[in-house]
């Protein structure tokens, strides 16, 4: 592998480690302080909001397609189509992913080639 892709690769494990590591840090500091003051107010309204915020921003990076083309786009309308299926049926988080990533390669591939 390319250095390049070696840097990527540390910066995104990094930023990652860190959008975890840091609310936990700063909820401990939190809750080490207040004890002495008295009990524990709720979370603050920028934590509570913030994982749904970085999971919508995951989803709307993963829908749009590496290349933008009629074959990128269709895959990536069916693949959904076919997340959200396997989702409804089996309310779980692994096998949805697995189809819809299955989908998408076999659709690019499919349609692809016909084009």
């Amino acid at each position: 592998m390319s250095l390049e892709l070696w840097i990527g690769m540390i910066v995104a494990a990094l930023g990652t480690y860190l959008i975890r590591l840091l609310p936990l840090l700063w909820m401990q500091k939190r809750l080490t302080r207040s004890e002495a003051d008295g009990p524990v107010d709720a979370l603050p309204k920028w934590l509570v909001i913030l994982g749904p915020m970085m999971i919508a921003a995951v989803l709307g990076v993963s829908l749009v397609p590496r290349t933008p083309d009629a074959a990128g786009w269709l895959a990536t309308v069916i693949g959904l189509g076919v997340t959200l299926a396997i989702w409804r049926r089996t309310r779980s988080l692994g096998w949805p992913v697995v189809g819809g990533v299955l989908t998408f390669g076999v659709v690019v591939i499919v349609a692809r080639s016909l084009m």
